[in-house]
């Protein structure tokens, strides 16, 4: 079909599967299932947090009240409510200072990520770190954006600080730098908070630099904070900070992303709804809207935290038991860790395949994507987001069962 000498091939430049996509097409090939369809199906591959509510969490909705007005096309800009409330969200918790008029709403985060860097000046060199939210590598690529990557892993315990970001950057770099960070970090839960943020915010404040701060995580850390609580006036930065719906409000399927930036940066990035998304649905907006509650959001930010802070130890406490050696930040709901011996992480899923589980393969968030030979070729992103805590038994006896296998 690709063959260009051939009348009938596509048209279309190929795009292979990326990502996760390519683990759980994997899956499927072996097993004939898709991953999740039954339920002793194990996700533990992939980024999604439960979906009921977790233990001492207030309830989530199953249902939202709408008009026939809402059944038509929503505004390129984000509705009123929603856009009201991720205001109030962020002013209240963070002592932002932020309008309506810094904030874009995308269908989900990663549609908001997409949207910035395709505005994205072509003399910024984008700064990213060794590990990191998968996608990345691939938008970067897709997009063609010059990049540097920041050096994280064994050596600095996957912690890198500000000055390794300055030590990356080279001399005809010049003045342009443009951080892409997931913070708390996607896979490795190593978050960036106090001084240390502080820090990443007036790196990204200096003169000709900028950056995305990706906060998809933010609920999953005992001490939740944004980098809008660094910023004295977002309208004097290229800082984008970026959050969805998906984790920490627990509604990955209502695909609502946002962006909140200078007003003049989100007077341009809102634009893309004209020219390709055509906005995102009134209903997910009013759903969110809902989810984002004030009195709601205190509730559900003290309950994540302390409901995925004890998953986190036990998983924890197991992994180390069978023999891996975990790299885990405080946020997040993955362990990022190497496995026993010389296990590969492609040989290990391969055994969970049998067994009905799957790892995200940390070949998959190596920047340089160096494959199973390179340095992240032994490690791998354990998600406990989807797992109801009673399953953890079972959990225990198929990760044995995997490493035992022959």
């Amino acid at each position: 079909m690709n063959d260009p000498n051939n009348a009938t091939s596509s048209c279309l430049e190929p795009l292979p599967v990326t990502g996760i996509y390519e683990t759980l097409f994997r899956f499927q090939e072996v097993t004939g299932t898709y991953m999740g369809t039954k339920p002793e199906h194990r996700p533990w591959a992939q980024g999604f947090p439960l979906t009921t509510p977790v233990p001492g969490g207030p309830d989530m909705p199953t249902s939202v009240s709408f008009t026939h007005m809402d059944l038509r096309y929503p505004s390129p800009t984000g509705q009123d409510p929603l856009l009201i409330a991720l205001r109030d969200y962020y002013n209240h918790f963070n002592d932002a200072s932020i309008e309506t008029d810094n904030i874009a709403v995308f269908p989900g985060g990663r549609g908001a990520v997409y949207a910035t860097l395709a505005f994205l000046r072509k003399e910024h060199k984008v700064l990213v770190e060794e590990v990191e939210y998968t996608p990345y590598f691939d938008v970067l690529k897709l997009m063609q954006k010059n990049y540097r990557v920041v050096p994280s892993n064994v050596e600095n315990n996957f912690r890198p600080d500000v000055s390794t970001y300055r030590d990356t950057l080279s001399d005809d770099d010049g003045r342009k730098a443009f951080v892409l960070k997931s913070n708390p970090c996607n896979p490795t839960g190593v978050m960036m908070g106090g001084a240390a943020l502080q820090d990443l915010v007036d790196f990204c404040s200096e003169d000709g630099h900028g950056g995305i701060i990706d906060e998809a995580y933010e609920f999953f850390h005992d001490n939740a904070e944004s980098a809008l609580k660094y910023i004295p006036d977002i309208n004097d930065t290229n800082i984008f900070v970026i959050s969805a719906a998906t984790k920490g409000l627990q509604a990955p399927g209502l695909r609502v992303g946002w962006v909140i930036a200078s007003q003049e940066n989100i007077k341009t990035i809102r634009n893309i709804s004209s020219l390709a998304m055509g906005g995102v649905s009134r209903l997910s907006q009013i759903a969110c809207a809902q989810l984002l509650d004030l009195d709601r959001c205190i509730h559900a930010r003290r309950a994540i935290a302390a409901f995925y802070g004890g998953q986190r130890k036990r998983y924890g406490a197991i992994l180390r038991e069978l023999g891996f050696s975990l790299y885990t930040g405080e946020g997040g709901f993955y362990h990022w860790c190497k496995l026993p011996g010389n296990m590969t992480c492609v040989e290990f899923n391969e055994r969970l395949f049998k067994l009905g589980a799957a790892v995200l393969p940390g070949t998959l968030c190596d920047m340089f994507r160096r494959g199973e030979s390179g340095p992240m070729g032994s490690f791998i992103r354990f998600s406990f987001g989807a797992i109801p805590p009673e399953l953890f038994e079972r959990d225990v006896e198929i990760l044995r069962n995997a490493l035992t296998a022959k």
